[in-house]
């Protein structure tokens, strides 16, 4: 059991989900929080990592540190989402298991199921088929995590865990349009074209499905592992259900007020068609989601008017 005293790093501890960590803990008790920023400290750097590790000596390691993007970022830059996310989370895991810290848990994503996998996904469908090729870099550098855990748990009986969240939005979330996911991209790109009285062009038929998770649950399901000893390796988190991308533009589309058309451009990719996780495995023991999703949007529409462009 982790206690309210240990010292906990969360890494990324800036980030949408790590910020999300960080509230959920203090506001469950939590008193001995640690988080660097990537200026304080390079998580791509071997003995940096090692030695800040040794030092600080945290119980518990929450690897929320990633290198994220949506299909665009994924698309133009395989190298860097390969070897930056492999080199930070190998870092931090190794460094973990070398200096004894009890609880590692490493967070993956549902993108890394293979691309034609029976729906909705199971854990064990892992590494059962080809993946999807616009992202694939990330994919494989997620997976290669996971298998680590997995290993040191088989290995060493490591109490280490990785967790597999759906598509995540909310507050912190990145809404830069070059490299952001589909609800912050769509929630800037209406916002923008209603200030600037334009249509608003979005890529693909808007035929994929699509599961979305708001990130204070993940931050939930993540306390919820702290407080329980887990049989398996691997855990997806997700919703529970999924939307079509068309019928969530024109949810953002009412939230934001957007009085213009939609435009879809059909000769940009898909991606997958659908991704709806399978959580019977943490669901049975307890953890469920519990904030609504138009309800989730509304609040971080909300969030993004007051801290990037405080209009209404």
């Amino acid at each position: 059991m982790v206690s309210k005293d240990d010292r906990v790093y969360i890494a990324g501890h800036n980030g949408m989900v790590g910020s999300a960590c960080w509230r959920a803990l203090e506001n469950a008790g939590f008193t001995n929080l640690i988080g660097k920023t990537s200026c304080e400290l390079d998580l791509r750097d071997k003995k940096l990592v090692r030695n800040f590790i040794k030092s600080e000596k945290p119980k518990v390691v929450i690897d929320a540190a990633a290198k994220v993007g949506g299909i665009l970022a994924n698309d133009n830059y395989p190298y860097e989402f390969l070897i930056d996310n492999m080199q930070i989370q190998n870092n931090l895991i190794l460094s973990s298991h070398e200096n004894d810290v009890s609880k590692f848990i490493f967070l993956g994503s549902s993108c890394i199921y293979p691309k034609f996998a029976n729906q909705p996904l199971k854990e064990e469908y892992i590494l059962t088929g080809p993946l999807e090729t616009t992202n694939q870099s990330y994919a494989i550098a997620k997976i290669s995590g996971i298998m680590l855990i997995e290993s040191l748990r088989k290995q060493y009986n490591r109490d280490y865990i990785s967790l597999l969240p759906t598509n995540l939005y909310g507050p912190n979330d990145n809404f830069d349009l070059k490299s952001s996911h589909v609800i912050p991209a769509l929630i800037r790109k209406f916002h923008d074209a209603k200030v600037n009285n334009s249509n608003v062009v979005l890529w693909g038929s808007g035929n994929p499905m699509r599961e979305f998770l708001h990130v204070d649950d993940l931050a939930s399901a993540i306390l919820f592992c702290l407080d329980n000893q887990l049989k398996y390796s691997l855990y997806n988190i997700g919703y529970g259900t999924d939307i079509q991308i068309s019928d969530l533009a024109t949810l953002i589309k009412k939230i934001t007020k957007f009085k213009g058309k939609i435009l879809w451009n059909k000769n940009m990719p898909d991606g997958t068609l659908k991704k709806l996780l399978d959580c019977s495995r943490i669901h049975e023991l307890g953890w469920n989601p519990k904030i609504n999703f138009e309800e989730g949007i509304v609040e971080t529409y909300r969030w993004f008017k007051e801290n990037l462009f405080n209009v209404n």
